[in-house]
């Protein structure tokens, strides 16, 4: 198959493309940047989708799209948020239906029900965020609402939510954790007793090669949503407090209450939206919630519909990354 992955030069993009074109798939790529060292085998175009897409050429003969292109974060404007989540999915969706591309993988996130409360066991029937509390989160909730109601017998669309992605070479969760750690920034908030799912590199892209197999032999997922996870949540504190040992770091153990952190946030996020701050955002209501609460998922809608299964556990997945995690210390 032809197939475009959006956001290619991306942690996630990049991953999923390689597989493609190890699985022996036609692949090309697409997103705001130059090619720079991905797969020369493997064309790249250089395209912004949240501008009005007047040369289509690039999705002509492209059976799937696979979109992980997204602007992720926790500061910001909401319209550079918006333009790049929302506006260019609309845009992508209409260039694929323009050039008759078949099948359609959005590359979501669980955060799109944020509700500022835990979530244990989470499903897909709990409703989308209502507030634009997180600008990221909403809109990615809006995008994926809009992937899902496209969704025709001769255009399937399925969303997939990946939880928290780590692995060998990500850019921003790990990295920026252990960076703030260095720099003494990094409080327990809340009782640090909280359970996470975080989901691994590569039991994310099996996922997204797995709904498209099911695409293709015509299984009925499209227009569903699906929460992918590791299946193993974790005390979030305690996970981090033995990965920063093994890379030679001190525990974390201050803290921070979840409504102090909350206060803090709501400061922080008036005062850099009011002045030119040019250091990134200490702390936000968002993330405070991130941080001291229960956010947990069921993939087991995933694994009856398509057969999602991690392939690598959290010790695996663990005993994988840690030599690359010692590099960043």
């Amino acid at each position: 198959m032809k197939i475009l992955v959006t956001g290619g030069r991306g942690f996630v993009g990049k991953k999923i493309s390689q597989k493609l074109f190890e699985l022996g798939h036609d692949v090309e790529t697409l997103s705001r940047s130059d090619a720079g060292s991905n797969n020369t085998k493997i064309k790249h175009h250089k395209l912004d989708l949240s501008k009005k897409i007047n040369d289509v050429k690039i999705f002509e003969g492209v059976d799937c799209i696979i979109h992980t292109a997204a602007k992720a974060g926790v500061d910001g404007n909401y319209s550079d948020y918006y333009s790049a989540n929302f506006i260019g999915t609309v845009n992508l969706l209409q260039a694929s239906k323009e050039c008759g591309v078949q099948y359609f993988i959005h590359t979501s996130s669980p955060s799109v029900v944020f509700s500022g409360k835990a979530i244990r066991d989470g499903k897909e029937d709990m409703p989308y965020i209502s507030s634009r509390i997180s600008p990221y989160s909403y809109t990615k909730s809006i995008a994926e609402k809009k992937v899902l109601s496209s969704n025709r017998r001769d255009f399937a669309t399925v969303a997939l939510r990946p939880h928290l992605i780590w692995g060998e070479n990500d850019p921003h969760l790990l990295p920026k954790v252990i960076n703030r750690h260095k720099m003494g920034k990094l409080k327990i908030i809340g009782n640090g007793l909280n359970k996470v799912d975080l989901t691994h590199i590569d039991n994310v892209v099996h996922a997204h090669i797995l709904a498209l197999d099911a695409l293709i032999r015509g299984k009925p997922i499209g227009g569903r949503a699906y929460f992918i996870s590791q299946n193993e949540p974790v005390l979030l504190w305690k996970w981090l407090n033995s990965i920063f040992s093994k890379v030679g770091l001190d525990a974390v153990e201050s803290n921070l209450s979840l409504p102090k952190a909350y206060l803090v946030g709501t400061v922080a996020e008036f005062l850099w939206k009011i002045l030119p701050m040019k250091s990134d955002l200490p702390m936000s209501r968002f993330v405070a919630c991130q941080l001291a609460q229960d956010h947990w998922f069921s993939s087991e809608a995933a694994r009856k519909d398509f057969g999602y299964e991690p392939i690598l556990s959290m010790q695996e997945a663990l005993d994988k990354t840690m030599p690359w995690l010692k590099t960043l210390n």
